[in-house]
């Protein structure tokens, strides 16, 4: 099938002809087989469309195994790629079940995991369950399978609360609070990294970690419901932004493209066993900060930013305010830089959300 006769937003295959068009080591992955779980989320999904176009531009011969829970999501999400042959979806709740693919596969990329706030404080014991349990699973598939590198996508809310201005570097740590239930997430994400790093030292299993910061940009999916699309959208629609906290928590972002770009990397180069903070530096700012930012440079003050703070705001399972500046020194001496900043990325998530597919 050829690309030219997909119905691809145009946002979206901008990105991928840009990450086909890389300094990517392509060669390396020729006629791989790829694990790719949590593929109808943001990063799985985008990761499986960027490695088939790749597989079509370069000739690169691989298959990919997407691990999805529901087949209907999985055909909506990648309609377009269907009756292409390199393309297999697995349907597998990983909650509950264990993936249990008949062929080789050389590279497991392992992005499920729970991502919704208030998820992670009605149902914090099936967040570290999904965590913990398909974390284990994957990386025993991984030493049976004798796979090329297990990268297991964590996040920036590992390092908890931190003192102090620095950039974090990812030798840092900082305190989580085990009795708030929220932390159910991060540290789960902190017990499976340590796995990623037993694996590594018992039997062998070269793992990566990648620790992102918030991803957004082309490619977000239409359900998708944190903040940066409800920013995004109340600038669509000329509605006000509506904040349900003081948007204190301080961080970095990093656009979907140049993620994409960062984990395929990571696949082949770095060390076994270590952890990479995956962020733009530049695109720093607190969350209050990004919504003025919309109000104000994207929807050009047609619309402003109010605040309607609820009483038990812990319902709500929004993370405690952090500071947090993420140091990508280490990514970027790999190779790596990122390359599109936090107003374009608004600006191409706003218009890929805006277009019909084949317009």
């Amino acid at each position: 099938m050829e690309w030219g006769n997909r119905r691809l937003k145009k946002r979206e295959l901008e990105d991928m002809k840009h990450t086909a068009e890389s300094s990517l080591p392509f060669e390396a992955y020729k006629n791989s087989v790829f694990l790719v779980t949590g593929a109808t989320g943001l990063i799985g999904s985008l990761l499986v469309k960027n490695l088939l176009y790749c597989s079509q531009a370069h000739s690169l011969g691989l298959k990919v195994l997407a691990v999805v829970r529901s087949r209907q999501k999985a055909e909506k999400i990648f309609e377009d790629f269907l009756g292409d042959n390199s393309l297999e979806l697995v349907i597998c709740d990983l909650e509950k079940e264990q993936v249990h693919p008949d062929s080789k596969v050389d590279y497991i990329i392992h992005t499920a995991a729970v991502t919704q706030s208030r998820t992670m404080v009605t149902k914090p014991v099936e967040t570290i369950r999904l965590s913990v349990g398909s974390t284990d699973w994957l990386l025993s598939l991984a030493a049976e399978k004798k796979v090329k590198c297990f990268l297991y996508v964590s996040s920036m809310e590992v390092y908890g609360v931190l003192d102090g201005e620095q950039k974090v570097a990812e030798n840092t740590l900082g305190y989580l609070d085990l009795r708030a239930v929220r932390s159910c997430y991060p540290e789960s994400k902190r017990l499976c990294e340590c796995l990623c790093a037993s694996y590594a030292e018992e039997y062998g299993v070269n793992t990566r970690i990648a620790r992102l910061a918030q991803t957004f940009g082309a490619g977000v999916l239409e359900t998708e419901n944190r903040v940066f699309a409800q920013f995004a959208r109340s600038a669509i629609e000329k509605k006000n932004i509506v904040l349900h906290t003081y948007g204190k928590s301080e961080g970095n972002y990093v656009y979907t493209r140049d993620a994409v770009r960062a984990l395929l990397l990571l696949l082949v180069k770095g060390n076994k066993a270590e952890a990479y903070n995956i962020s733009n530096e530049e695109s720093h700012t607190t969350i209050a900060g990004m919504a003025q930012m919309v109000a104000h440079e994207i929807a050009k003050d047609e619309i402003r930013v109010e605040y309607d703070i609820p009483e038990d705001i812990s319902s709500y399972g929004y993370a405690a305010d952090t500071k947090l500046f993420l140091d990508a020194g280490k990514l970027r001496s790999l190779g790596w830089q990122a390359e599109v900043g936090l107003k374009e990325a608004f600006e191409r998530m706003m218009e890929d959300m805006q277009e019909s597919p084949g317009r």
